[in-house]
């Protein structure tokens, strides 16, 4: 079995966790790993090249505060890079989860602080970091971002307590297309 470890780089216990937790089979696998050492030979992925990253399909918005919140969420073990297997979750959950992984995903975004709730302030920081990446050529949506945070807040926080839970933002966004457009794109309804 070590034949694997000298042809891919990829250690069999790897290969087996990322084929067990995904949805990808070894040989796709093994390519979106050849891919990530391409761009990161040293196995990790950095703030700053997951921004370099990101720029390449916003390239005249702002894209750093957004990262930085996307970077955060990849990041599960906090130790500030990204390693291949990490990588290879977040994209297998934000490409082919279902809409409740992509939409429990999109919540650990949003929950800045990690206290298991979204408050006003995390709602609207990350609505204002969407906002910036749009940048220039998009077409800006007519209202402000703590509007519009407010606003999506107001209609998702059932109980009035100040703080979404996950199963509040959950159903508001699996009852309302518009939110679940703005708050989590990719998120097929």
């Amino acid at each position: 079995m070590g034949c694997i470890k000298s042809k891919s780089g990829l250690t069999e216990e790897d290969l087996e966790f990322l084929k067990a937790h995904t949805r990808y089979d070894e040989n796709t696998i093994k390519e979106w790993y050849k891919g990530f050492k391409q761009d990161c030979p040293n196995g990790n992925l950095t703030p700053v090249k997951f921004v370099d990253m990101y720029k390449m399909f916003f390239p005249s918005g702002n894209a750093e505060q957004f990262c930085d919140h996307v970077f955060r969420t990849f990041d599960t073990d906090k130790n500030g890079t990204i390693d291949f297997k990490e990588f290879l979750l977040a994209i297998d959950v934000t490409s082919a989860g279902t809409a409740e992984e992509k939409l429990k995903w999109a919540f650990r975004m949003y929950d800045v602080d990690g206290n298991g709730v979204i408050d006003q302030d995390e709602m609207t920081k990350i609505v204002q970091a969407i906002y910036d990446m749009l940048g220039a050529g998009a077409t800006k949506p007519t209202d402000s971002a703590e509007e519009r945070a407010k606003n999506i807040f107001s209609r998702m926080d059932d109980n009035g307590d100040g703080h979404l839970t996950e199963e509040e933002f959950l159903s508001g966004c699996m009852q309302d297309d518009e939110l679940s457009k703005m708050l989590a794109p990719n998120v097929v309804q």
